[in-house]
């Protein structure tokens, strides 16, 4: 299984704007990924609703994890999109 542990960028935590960008990265992505506060269940990255549940504030921990084929290319480009709280998936890291 591959996993990133990252830091939430953005100040507003994962909450409206951030996790709709986060969500459709994590779509776009074309890989099954889960995200969970460090110390929580995980559940699909690619959910609105289960995103905006976890209730990430800015600079908390979250687990980004996968197990599929591409997990280590998909998991360091969404870190990245969270770690510096970016407006888009970045194309390269």
């Amino acid at each position: 299984m591959a996993e990133r542990r990252v830091n939430v960028g953005w100040a507003e935590g994962l909450h409206a704007r951030p996790a709709s960008i986060f969500v459709r990265a994590a779509t776009a992505s074309g890989v099954p990924v889960t995200i969970a506060k460090a110390d929580g269940n995980p559940v699909n990255a690619a959910s609105m609703l289960a995103v905006l549940g976890l209730g990430a504030q800015g600079g908390e921990e979250i687990v980004l994890a996968s197990e599929a084929e591409g997990a280590e290319a998909a998991l360091e480009r969404l870190a990245k999109l969270v770690a510096e709280g970016l407006e888009e998936l970045p194309e390269t890291v």
